[in-house]
């Protein structure tokens, strides 16, 4: 060998290559969960925010009685219109039994609803005589025409304050602390 080959071969050696990576089929796993991980993050505090700005404090309903007195206060305005005041009176009466003691009474006519009740004990014989009595008297001035005077649209309105007033639950002292709950009557 000349030392122009040896010359040449020694310009022919080149460096060694770094090593080639060859792809193992698992880094699309790696990165399907990293990419799964940081959605589940997105969602969690996008959740955490709704919850932050939706969150809106729910008021306790308001108790059969009160809003039964409020209708009838409501049907003070139209006691010098007897057949509205009465339509409004009866049926505030009628939702709130069936409010209060789980009766079903708006959709009855009279006789069925008194029919009815006369044979369950939810009211006193006082009471359901009363309110038969204000029920029929309701009924002469929707259906008969009947124009009674204002001072018994008063008395209806005063007998229908009195059922409601007899019969919502009466609140429940609590012994330890001196806090009264509501309770049944």
């Amino acid at each position: 060998m000349t030392t122009n080959a040896i010359a040449q071969a020694a310009n022919d050696i080149r460096d060694i290559k770094p090593p080639v990576e060859i792809p193992t089929g698992w880094e699309w796993l790696w990165w399907t969960l990293g990419a799964m991980v940081v959605v589940t993050l997105l969602l969690l505090a996008w959740r955490c925010f709704l919850k932050r700005v939706t969150r809106i404090s729910v008021a306790p309903p308001v108790p059969a009685h009160i809003r039964a007195k409020q209708k009838l206060q409501e049907a003070l305005a139209l006691i010098s219109q007897p057949e509205p005041f009465c339509v409004l009176v009866s049926s505030t009466i009628r939702f709130y039994l069936e409010e209060r003691f789980d009766f079903r009474a708006p959709e009855q006519t009279t006789e069925e609803f008194l029919r009815e009740l006369n044979a369950t004990n939810l009211l006193l014989p006082e009471q359901k005589e009363s309110l038969g009595g204000f029920l029929e008297s309701c009924d002469l001035v929707k259906f008969a025409k009947y124009e009674p005077a204002e001072t018994e649209l008063h008395g209806l309105y005063d007998s229908a304050v009195k059922l409601i007033e007899e019969t919502e639950p009466k609140p429940i002292e609590d012994s330890e602390a001196g806090i009264e709950k509501p309770g049944l009557k």
